[in-house]
């Protein structure tokens, strides 16, 4: 992996985006001073697309209705998504009018070229070095590849600030039509599902209680779902001119509770409410059922005295995914959690003896 403190080959620095700083200066994206991400027209991804601007495409299949949504916290703190890949961006039509117009800057997540380099590399066929550890040869191509079926890879990071993004150092290359290049951080429909990952929206957890407004000391309360809240939800990733794609999917399997107090008691113990078969979590609360012992809920062993406690729900969502390799497998990533927080206020009742 590269540091962003390596030293450095000659890199030349476009005008179309240095407004703010010296035209004349040479630097690499995460030098120190120059820590910011690379401009670009970023609606426009034909021509001036940004380093930080995927191609890909995300269809949102099924799940996650209305309201509120979130994103999934990984429950693997060692899992990550991908954090740079390559992937077609120009047809050779395309790249010598965004050359001929000056709409191209950024030939690698932290390289940036001047358009006369571009001319160099890409129409006098002036071959150059790639960002990687070796510096190995980038050759150059004569006319843009005009006449050939193909297209002009260029790496993608999503976070050029993320240092693993230094290990995608191929400066933009050539890929010849309906192929996918067999190099290190080339695009698969298992790191298509690792992005889709965060893309997957899942509703906010607020919970069901019983007695809705206040609960009582030494009174159980009754927590539950409604089956028609919690649905899985599938997330397509697809990667135009490739014939990659993913399809993400988050399925709801455990409530956990947490009172906010350690003076509760959780219903079962360990506060893990399962999804039953039907979707719903929990015992909706029957008239009658006060003193009974709820199959999910909480049961507050002291009052709130005008502090609300802060009774935390969080959901766990089982994450697979299937591709476009079609092994029929659905393969496993790490669960997610989304949780929220809501204010749970607790009366004591005074009893009067006589």
């Amino acid at each position: 992996m590269h540091s962003p403190r390596q030293p450095l080959r000659r890199l030349v620095v476009p005008l179309v985006v240095t407004a703010a700083l010296n035209p004349t200066s040479a630097y690499a994206l995460g030098e120190p001073g120059h820590e910011g991400k690379p401009s670009g027209d970023t609606g426009n991804h034909s021509v001036n697309a940004s380093v930080s601007d995927s191609q890909i495409k995300i269809i949102h299949v099924s799940g996650g209705g209305g309201g509120k949504k979130g994103n999934l916290a990984p429950i693997d703190a060692n899992w990550k998504p991908p954090a740079c890949w390559y992937e077609p961006l120009f047809t050779p039509e395309q790249l010598k009018q965004a050359v001929k117009k000056n709409q191209v800057s950024d030939v690698g997540i932290h390289e940036f070229w001047s358009n006369g380099v571009f001319v160099d590399h890409y129409e006098k066929g002036i071959s150059d070095k790639n960002f990687d550890g070796a510096w190995s040869t980038a050759p150059g191509y004569k006319n843009y590849n005009i006449g050939q079926k193909g297209y002009f890879w260029r790496s993608v990071a999503p976070d050029v600030h993320d240092e693993d993004s230094w290990d995608c150092g191929r400066i933009m290359f050539w890929q010849d039509a309906n192929t996918v290049p067999k190099i290190p951080h080339a695009p698969t429909p298992k790191m298509l599902a690792d992005y889709a990952y965060n893309q997957v929206k899942v509703p906010d957890t607020e919970v069901e209680l019983k007695p809705a407004t206040k609960s009582t000391v030494n009174l159980p309360t009754w927590v539950w779902l409604d089956r028609a809240s919690f649905q899985e939800v599938k997330v397509r990733a697809e990667l135009p001119h490739t014939g990659l794609w993913a399809e993400t999917t988050a399925k709801p399997v455990s409530l956990h509770l947490d009172p906010g107090t350690e003076d509760a008691e959780t219903y079962p113990s360990s506060g893990d409410c399962s999804f039953k078969a039907d979707g719903s979590i929990g015992t909706p609360y029957a008239k009658g059922d006060a003193t009974k012992t709820p199959p999910c809920g909480i049961n507050y062993l002291r009052a709130t005295n005008g502090e609300p406690f802060q009774l935390k729900a969080s959901i766990t969502w089982k994450i697979t995914w299937e591709g476009s390799d079609h092994d029929g497998v659905h393969h496993d990533l790490p669960n997610g959690t989304f949780e929220t927080t809501q204010d749970m206020n607790v009366q004591e009742i005074q009893a009067i003896n006589r």
